[in-house]
This record gives C-alpha cells, sequence and structure tokens, in this order.
C-alpha cells in the first residue's frame, strides 16, 4: 500500500500502489496532498529520525558542560596528561567552549568563538613559541617579513653581515624552519653575499600571523602549558568576539577560564599599544575581571617599563618572557 500525508490537517492514510506519485484530494479535508510509496516515506522519515538524534545528542552533551559549569567538579576535564598540546584539535570544540559561553551568559554578554583558532595541528604553535623565546635576535626577521607583504613584494632579504655568529646562526635555523613549516615559499641562503632571500607566502592565516598573530598564539601555548603543569582544569578561547549589550564589540586575544569560574584575558600587542589603554580599562570593568586576571602582553616591553605601567594603571603589563612568570603567581 502507498500512503498519503496531508500538510493541512496531517491526515495519514494508507492508499492503492496505483496511486503513487500522484495528487489527490485529501479524504478528510479535500486538501491536495502527494501520495508517496511507501518505502520511500519510510526512507524520508528515518532520515529526519537519525538527524534529529544526532541533534539532540549533541545539545544534551553541550547543555550538560554549561549547567555544570560553574561547580569547580563539574568542569570538564581533559586527561591533560595524554595530549600534546602543541598538537592536538581536541581544544577546538563547543564542548571545551562551553564554560566559556555560560560565563558570558550569565553576564549577558554574547560571544562568538571560532574553534579553529585553537587548534594546535598545524605550525603556527611552534613558530610562535620560537619566536617568543628569542624575540631579540628574530624580531628583525618577523618585522622584515610584515613590512614586505604590507607593501605587496614577493620576497623579504635578511641581512646577517652585521650579526653575530650565534645571532646569524640562529636566524638561518630560524628561516629555515619558516620554509619547512611552509610559512615561506623559498628560503635561499646566500653564504658569500651574507643574507638570506625569503620568498613569500600571500595565504591570509599567514600574513595575519606576521601581522601581530604570532604573539596570540604564544600566549596561548604560555597558558595552556601553565594550566597543564598545575593540572587546572579550564577552557580557553583565542579571538574570542564579544558583543555588550550597549552594542559595543571586542575581540579578546587569549580569553581562559580556570575551573570554571576563574577568568584571565591576555591581549597582545606586538606594536604601539598606548593609545588603546583607556579601551581595555573599560573592558576590563565590564567584564569584572581583576587587575592581575587582565594581561597586556606587550611583544618586547622592557621588565621595568611593564612594572611602571602596572603601577600606573588598574592593569597588569608583561612582555612575551615575563608573561609565564606573572601566570605562575596567580595561583
Amino acid at each position: 500500500m502507498a500512503i498519503i500525508r496531508c500538510n493541512k490537517c496531517t491526515l495519514l492514510q494508507e492508499q492503492p500502489d496505483t496511486l503513487a506519485g500522484q495528487s489527490i484530494p485529501c479524504p478528510r479535508c479535500a486538501n491536495l496532498s502527494v501520495v508517496y510509496p511507501t518505502l520511500f516515506y519510510v526512507e524520508k522519515l528515518l532520515d529526519k529520525y537519525f538527524v534529529a538524534q544526532k541533534e539532540l545528542v549533541r545539545l544534551r552533551e553541550v547543555s550538560s558542560v554549561v549547567t555544570t559549569a560553574t561547580s569547580t567538579q563539574a568542569v570538564p576535564s581533559m586527561p591533560m596528561a595524554d595530549i600534546d598540546l602543541g598538537n592536538t584539535n581536541h581544544l577546538a570544540s563547543e564542548i571545551q567552549h562551553g564554560p566559556i559561553y555560560d560565563w558570558f551568559r550569565k553576564r549577558q554578554i554574547k560571544v562568538q568563538a571560532n574553534m579553529r583558532n585553537v587548534d594546535t595541528s598545524g605550525f603556527f604553535d611552534e613558530i610562535a613559541e620560537a619566536i617568543g623565546a628569542n624575540l631579540e635576535i628574530l624580531r628583525e626577521v618577523v618585522e622584515r617579513i610584515c613590512w614586505s607583504q604590507q607593501k605587496g613584494h614577493a620576497s623579504a632579504l635578511i641581512h646577517l653581515g652585521k650579526k653575530k655568529p650565534e645571532e646569524a646562526a640562529a636566524i638561518s635555523t630560524f628561516c629555515q624552519s619558516l620554509y619547512d613549516f611552509s610559512f615561506v615559499a623559498k628560503c635561499f641562503h646566500n653564504k658569500p653575499d651574507k643574507n638570506i632571500r625569503l620568498v613569500l607566502q600571500t595565504a591570509p592565516a599567514i600574513r595575519h600571523f606576521f601581522n601581530g598573530e604570532w604573539l596570540e598564539w604564544h600566549a596561548l601555548m604560555t597558558s595552556l602549558r601553565y594550566a597543564k603543569e598545575r593540572g587546572r582544569r579550564f577552557s580557553c578561547s583565542r579571538g574570542l568576539e564579544v558583543a555588550l549589550q550597549n552594542g559595543s564589540s571586542y575581540e579578546l586575544d587569549v580569553f581562559m577560564l580556570i575551573d570554571g569560574q576563574t577568568p584571565i584575558c591576555i591581549e597582545c600587542k606586538s606594536g604601539e599599544f598606548r593609545q588603546d589603554i583607556d579601551h581595555y580599562l573599560t573592558l576590563k570593568k565590564r567584564l569584572g575581571i581583576v587587575s592581575k586576571n587582565f594581561v597586556m602582553c606587550v611583544a618586547g616591553l622592557s621588565d621595568e617599563n611593564a612594572r611602571a605601567f602596572s603601577a600606573m594603571y588598574d592593569l597588569t603589563f608583561t612582555n612575551e618572557r615575563s608573561l609565564a612568570d606573572h601566570l605562575s603567581h596567580l595561583f
């Protein structure tokens, strides 16, 4: 037998197979309705059922995390000992971001996270940590690449003639890593002329990385290693979009929620930052984060100036080196 399903009065009734594929008046309300072959109708019904089941499971998982996030015992705990922080996509999930969404929801703030921003399966984190660990020597390379990209040049030339042997060796190794990890298209070591020519990549992700996102990756990895070393439960996000009720919008470079309730916000600046201080003071007040947990990480900032600025403003200033030390004193 075939099946008629009326969209107007919801009648479901068997019909002769000879009517399958035809439109006939509904026996109850006379609305023109299609008669479906039984097998076709059941297959479509099952497709919708399984789709609904998958969505229900996903919503239950997210709801479970969000509902229990305020309890330190209920915050999702990842088996951190089994996760390679520098090579995992475990953090790039709605479940991992659940407590962060809940924390902002309770403050009537809308947020949107890009899951890929905390996916460390690629090489962004490795290169960022290399830069952060040796910025004094490698900064010239990063800035030269950034400048060349902004000017639309196809390559960047790194001069080694006036460098100390150990500095030249470190730069050469770093440039080779950029090529090995596809951050540049080609790397030519010209030993007679003591320079390195880097043929640049034009992909937006690479451009953004050298234009300052490397510091965000460095801050993220520093925070993750801090949390793992101390066995803390956490949720983390990078580039979190925040929309306040007054229409103001912000992007939080690195946001971490420790044990489901203690926020740490890290704003990263690889260039000029002074004109943004008032902006971040306003944001810090709106989020209700204490000054020690709202960090301005400024690349290359001297330790002395970091201490002075922290004393002047209701914010905490660090550089790429002292960030880890500051985090170690928070808890």
